[in-house]
């Protein structure tokens, strides 16, 4: 039995659908009978080159397209496999050939973007002088990669994801042709699934069909590929905007329970934020995309973690900090007089330390810590809002920072974050991140502690301004 993205391959420009800023511009070069030595056909994978590119092949010299058909005047080349200039010489040769029963030789070169550099100087010397009678059709998921020499000398149609409302229409169709009943629920999720793609879409539905005899529903569908429960999804990232650490933990676990693989619950959310992007939310897609083997779960776990979003509530622990003594010691509001006394420090809740706890104290002149938060917020607002949410000390030129918890400490000395902390900091000082849990006026949270154990936290060395060795 044929496939059904097969069996619906389109064998005529007029059955092509969703690509008409590509196949009207064909059809008026068809009926002009005037045709480029050159085209280059580009676009995300399984909408529609390959296919076109066959169907124009096949009309420029007036063939009767079948699938199954073969003509000596068309050739398909895998780039792919083919990557070698050896191969392009042996092309070369052979283009000097006359066609045998068309007016033209057409090449189609699949992923052309995969030949070697070599290869492609072969083929443009061939593009620069092509024989009368050759036509090449070339496509590509990649168009970046082909040097623009081969863009130059070719004419350009890009092809696009189909639309959703689209792609429904057009798999509503072919399920009516096949007789299958499904519902309007799950025939949303094909299209969602499929990504504006028709091959993928219509190969699920081909997948999805053979499962049931009876009315495809959503349920059948969720269940056979593992997806979850929409619902699920919102409950999750309601959890996430509360910033409430164990019920985000309970969501995941139910997720994951229920035998969603980590991968599709990360993928169902990037989806469901790029479908409707909101500010709270968008700080996940820093993370989301690395959720992968190995430890997949760890890594969803830390995805909703790693909060970047400015949340009114502070960070996992829904606990009003005052403003008034952030502002004073950590946050870039409010000024501070050089001739007043320095504030106190506070810790994570807002309670002051005592001069006994932290004999040191902010030097506006020397290192003025609104100044030096205000520089890293510009930079990296995600890296302040760490920031916002330690201790610092200074102290003998040394700037130490202590977080309220030990995944912060792990975020904050990252490479990249700790160069960022350390290139804002004046000249002659130099930086240390303390470990919270060595300090008697921190909070240990064990649920933090853990996640923190699966990032690979441990202690790290990073070089000072003066060339110093910083321990953290």
């Amino acid at each position: 039995m044929k496939a059904l993205y097969r069996k619906y391959r389109p064998t005529k420009l007029s059955e092509v659908v969703g690509q008409e800023q590509v196949t009207k511009n064909l059809e008026r070069s068809l009926k002009a009978g005037k045709f480029s030595h050159a085209y280059l056909f580009v676009g995300p994978r399984g909408c529609g080159k390959t296919s076109v590119a066959r169907i124009f092949a096949h009309e420029i010299n007036s063939f009767k397209y079948e699938l199954e058909d073969f003509y000596p005047d068309i050739l398909e080349i895998d780039a792919a496999s083919n990557t070698g200039v050896d191969n392009i010489r042996e092309l070369r040769e052979r283009a000097l050939i006359a066609p045998t029963e068309g007016k033209y030789k057409v090449y189609i070169i699949d992923e052309v973007h995969m030949l070697s550099k070599s290869a492609f100087n072969a083929l443009l010397k061939t593009l620069e002088e092509p024989p009368a009678h050759v036509v090449f059709i070339m496509a590509t998921t990649d168009s970046y990669k082909v040097p623009d020499t081969i863009k130059s000398r070719s004419q350009i149609f890009e092809f696009q994801l189909v639309s959703p409302e689209i792609m429904t229409k057009h798999l509503a169709k072919i399920a009516e042709k096949e007789k299958l009943k499904i519902d309007a629920d799950a025939l949303d999720i094909i299209v969602r699934r499929g990504g504006g793609s028709f091959r993928d879409s219509i190969s699920l539905l081909d997948q999805i069909s053979t499962l049931t005899d009876d009315k495809i529903t959503a349920e059948l569908i969720i269940d056979s590929l593992g997806l979850p429960e929409q619902s699920k999804i919102t409950e999750l990232l309601e959890a996430y905007r509360s910033q409430d650490l164990a019920e985000i933990s309970a969501r995941l676990k139910a997720l994951l329970n229920s035998g969603v693989r980590p991968e599709i619950i990360a993928e169902e959310i990037i989806e469901r934020i790029i479908e409707a992007p909101a500010p709270d939310l968008l700080p996940l897609l820093n993370h989301l995309t690395s959720v992968s083997a190995p430890f997949p779960e760890a890594k969803l776990l830390l995805a909703f973690v790693n909060n970047e979003a400015q949340s009114p509530k502070g960070f996992l622990n829904n606990k009003e900090v005052s403003p008034q003594k952030i502002t004073n010691t950590r946050g870039p509001e409010s000024k501070t007089d050089s001739s007043e006394a320095p504030p106190e420090l506070c810790d994570s809740q807002g309670r002051e330390i005592s001069r006994s706890e932290n004999p040191s104290t902010l030097s506006p002149s020397a290192l003025d810590w609104q100044t030096y938060f205000s520089a890293i917020q510009k930079k990296s607002p995600s890296l302040a809002d760490i920031l916002n949410r330690t201790t610092p000390i200074i102290k003998d030129n040394i700037l130490s920072l202590i977080p309220e918890k030990v995944i912060y400490k792990t975020i904050l000395s990252s490479k990249n974050n700790a160069e960022l902390l350390k290139e804002a900091l004046p000249e002659g000082y130099s930086l240390q991140i303390l470990d919270p849990n060595d300090q008697k006026f921190s909070e240990k949270d064990p649920q933090i502690s853990k996640i923190s154990d699966i990032m690979g936290g441990k202690v790290m060395e990073v070089k000072s301004k003066d060339g110093g060795s910083i321990p953290f």
